[in-house]
This record gives C-alpha cells, sequence and structure tokens, in this order.
C-alpha cells in the first residue's frame, strides 16, 4: 500500500524539542492537529476533534477557520469548548449564521476542506456509530445521536477521524452506521494512524504513536487489521505542542 492514501496536506514539521513526559491522549491530539495545513476550512466536532483543531490554530496553523455546527464561522475560542452551543463560540467568531446555512450554504455548497469527526465505533471502512450500542430497539446505550456528521461525512473535501483505539471501538460489524466512510482520509487514535487503502478503502495502520508496537494496534483492532509494510512512527510532540495543549484544557 501507498502511504500516500489519504489527500491531506501535512502541516509544518513540528518543532524537535521534546518534553519529558506525555499522554497517549495527548500525542493523539497532536498527531491529529498536524494534519491540518494552515488556511484550511474544517468543520469541527466536540470532543477531540475540537481539542485537535484548536491546538492546531495555536500552533502551526493560525489560519484555519473553524466551523462548528451551531453556526459560527471562524469561531477563536481561548478554552475548549463544552459543546456546539458553548457562548464563547459566538462571541469569537467572525460570523454567526443559522443552521440551515451553515449545511446547504457552506457544507453541501463544498465550500468545507476538512470534516473533523469522531465516534463510538468504528468500522474497517471508516464507516461511524454516534447512534446506539447493542439493537436499535432496545439498546444498551443510547448515544448523543448522529447530529450533522452524516452530511459532513459526505460533504466535506475528506473527513478526518479522532477516536481511542479499543476493540469496542473498532468493531467488526457496526450496531447502527450513522456516517458514511467514503470521504475518510485518516484515523488518528492514541495507538497510531490508519488510512484507507486506494483500492478498497480498508482501513490500514501507516503510522504508530511513540512507543507503541504494531501488534498492540492490531489486538486493539475487532478486526484482522491489515499493517503496511512500511509503517512509521509518528514524531513525538513537542514542547510547543503540549503547552499549547495543556493551556486549551486548563482554561476549560
Amino acid at each position: 500500500m501507498s502511504r500516500g492514501a489519504s489527500s491531506h496536506v501535512r502541516g509544518p514539521a513540528p518543532d524537535t524539542a521534546r518534553a519529558a513526559a506525555f499522554t497517549r491522549d495527548e500525542a493523539m491530539a497532536v498527531a491529529a492537529a498536524r494534519r491540518l495545513a494552515n488556511g484550511s476550512v474544517v468543520f469541527v466536532g466536540i470532543g477531540l476533534p475540537s481539542t485537535a483543531c484548536n491546538l492546531a490554530r495555536a500552533t502551526h496553523a493560525p489560519d484555519c477557520v473553524l466551523v462548528y455546527e451551531s453556526g459560527t464561522i471562524g469561531a477563536k475560542p481561548t478554552r475548549l469548548p463544552l459543546s456546539i452551543g458553548d457562548g464563547e463560540l459566538a462571541e469569537t467568531a467572525d460570523a454567526v449564521v443559522s443552521v440551515p446555512e451553515i449545511f446547504a450554504y457552506w457544507l453541501q455548497g463544498g465550500r468545507i476542506d476538512v470534516g473533523f469527526l469522531g465516534a463510538a465505533q468504528i468500522d474497517r471502512f471508516g464507516n461511524l456509530n454516534s447512534t446506539v450500542i447493542g439493537d436499535y430497539e432496545h439498546p444498551k446505550v443510547r448515544l448523543p445521536g448522529a447530529g450533522g456528521a452524516p452530511e459532513i461525512a459526505r460533504h466535506c473535501r475528506e473527513i478526518l477521524v479522532v477516536i481511542r483505539h479499543s476493540p469496542r471501538a473498532f468493531v467488526e460489524r457496526l450496531d447502527f452506521r450513522s456516517s458514511s466512510g467514503e470521504r475518510v482520509a485518516a484515523v488518528i487514535t492514541d495507538l497510531g494512524v490508519l488510512e484507507p487503502d486506494p483500492a478498497t478503502r480498508e482501513l490500514v495502520l501507516t503510522e504508530l504513536q511513540p512507543g507503541v508496537e504494531a501488534g498492540a494496534v492490531v489486538e486493539a483492532t475487532g478486526w484482522p487489521l491489515r499493517v503496511a509494510p512500511d509503517v512509521a512512527e509518528c514524531e513525538p510532540p513537542g514542547d510547543a505542542e503540549l503547552a499549547a495543549l495543556r493551556a486549551l484544557e486548563e482554561a476549560r
């Protein structure tokens, strides 16, 4: 498999300084943030996607335009928002428009470069579930729902998924398909990075987070995960990246 399976444009190389210690969640957020090029227009989901996007804006990509489902365009929060309705998103935005305009003009109009999504489950083709765990009529867990994710997954030029890696999340078969994986360019986890095979669209392990072995990623995946022959190691987070990430989290 070619390592160039996705069409994303990486940001500038991270600084070479190394922090003494970082968590897997921090490594995941940094790896995801680096995937955003400066100036990209990004549709942002709450949670891990929002963390990655705001970190990118605080470091190498200050001109990223963050668009939230609530109608805020060019939001510049100084802390991580609690929800799409967080008041700071509107207070710091370049513009606030109606939700129908966000979807009809911006999203369906093809004006969004990257969609950043999370989910409770993902399958080998990047399809996502954020609706229920278990049977739909009698679920074990009723999740918040897809919200705008199906439209985001369909209309953004590419999709980046940020999700913690475990057999419960990386499943052979989704309990419910909320969003299509057709446009997924990369899945960034706390263990590594998966990218779709250009021919089959099946996710393949192409990068490992620092200190993680390929076998650990395979074991944490609910299907027989393919590993690229030239699997690489993600660049560890630099001091400046960790400082910016921790400042965002502490301000929450």
